[in-house]
């Protein structure tokens, strides 16, 4: 990536603070630790908001207990961890959705529920599209994800593409969306093929730009329509979590 020389003024006690930084090996000069934490600063700062994908017949799942606490707990605390402030969880209403709003009620981040039919999960995320402005992270509902969310965020901020996906392997693709990577690319996806030529599969976590809705269809699936679309286009990016994965539904 092209660098351009710039002079700024810095306060001399955070000039000492950059300098403390520059141990000569992992970071070798004052310009690569003021690059590197104004990076890291900008990354936490620009993705800080999330939206959880809950299928109404998979509150049930959200409230089982996943290592010692509910999944939508997990959840919330995962994107907590990594600087997510904002979370809405788009679901439908169901009789467990009291059980829903007691779960989240002590949560350090602002969660909240947006009530929205669709018939397809691209048009429930439309329920946001008037709330977001910076890049945002995706999840499905029946999901636990565990794994440096801020590893992704770089990855995504970094390729200057419309939406990143979260990979894994598997030996069994049957059940997963399978990916066909060049290099960093994601350039073919199909939901849940009969027969496959890949064991990358999608990990159901996301990082999306608001220009994404842009490209919406009616009853668009994001398996189904569009990441095959923006593969398409050279628009999505993938990134291996290398991290723990728990799918719960179905």
């Amino acid at each position: 990536m092209a660098k351009s020389k710039i002079a700024i003024s810095v306060d001399n006690s955070l000039l000492k603070l950059i300098d403390s930084k520059v141990d000569g090996s992992v970071m070798r000069s004052r310009s690569q630790a003021i690059d590197y934490f104004l990076k890291k600063g900008l990354q936490e700062q620009s993705v800080n908001t999330a939206a959880l994908l809950l299928k109404g017949e998979h509150q049930a799942i959200a409230l089982r207990e996943v290592n010692g606490a509910s999944l939508i707990k997990q959840q919330i605390e995962f994107f907590s961890k990594y600087g997510i402030r904002t979370i809405y969880i788009i679901t439908q209403h169901t009789k467990n959705i009291n059980l829903i709003l007691s779960e989240i009620s002590d949560s350090k981040a602002n969660v909240q529920i947006i009530e929205k039919q669709a018939r397809g999960n691209a048009e429930a995320l439309k329920g946001i599209k008037d709330k977001v402005s910076n890049s945002f992270v995706v999840m499905s509902g029946d999901t636990y994800n565990n794994f440096d969310l801020l590893k992704m965020i770089k990855k995504h901020i970094d390729s200057e593409k419309l939406a990143t996906m979260g990979l894994m392997t598997r030996e069994k693709t049957s059940s997963y969306g399978t990916a066909i990577l060049d290099g960093d690319l994601v350039v073919d996806f199909q939901e849940k093929p009969k027969h496959y030529s890949t064991n990358i599969v999608n990990a159901g976590i996301y990082i999306f730009n608001p220009e994404v809705f842009e490209i919406f269809e009616k009853d668009f699936s994001l398996e189904k329509n569009l990441f095959p679309k923006l593969a398409r286009i050279k628009q999505l990016v993938g990134f291996f979590t290398y991290g723990e994965y728990i799918h719960l539904g179905d």
